[in-house]
């Protein structure tokens, strides 16, 4: 099984990331995961100011701060990967990637909004939930 595992750096990845390792059955002996970090666009003016090679070298510097903690942890447990770096809006990138790398399972961590929470600032989660065509593990 291919899995898509969206990062975003936070404490929930490390948790869902604990979860994806301790259940490594998920992807079956021959799976692999895909880890994608989503890097949110600067604004215009900005990039305009700052030039396009500064914002391509900022957004590719935080994903790999993000990217080199998961593929040691993922090296050091044996599980096959690749990672992917992208620039564009969360919810849009991670399923632009599920379809393009032909996953299986979508597995995110989640803040754990409650109900108020995702009805006033929304959630990247649940818009994945939502559009995916995939199923979509959420851990919290």
């Amino acid at each position: 099984m291919k899995i898509l595992f969206a990062a975003d750096g936070s404490q929930y990845t490390k948790k869902a990331l604990a979860f994806l390792v301790t259940h490594e059955s998920l992807a079956g002996p021959d799976g692999e995961v895909v880890v994608l970090n989503v890097q949110t666009p600067v604004p215009g003016r900005v990039k305009s100011m700052l030039g396009s090679a500064e914002v391509a070298a900022y957004h590719a510097e935080e994903s790999q701060k993000v990217l080199a903690a998961i593929e040691r942890f993922l090296k050091r447990h044996k599980m096959a990967f690749k990672t992917l770096a992208v620039v564009g809006a969360p919810t849009a990138e991670i399923l632009r990637a599920a379809k393009r790398e032909k996953v299986h399972l979508i597995v995110m961590g989640t803040h754990g909004h409650g109900l108020l929470g995702r009805a006033v600032m929304g959630s990247v989660a649940q818009r994945v939930v939502t559009d995916a065509d995939i199923p979509v593990l959420l851990v919290k």
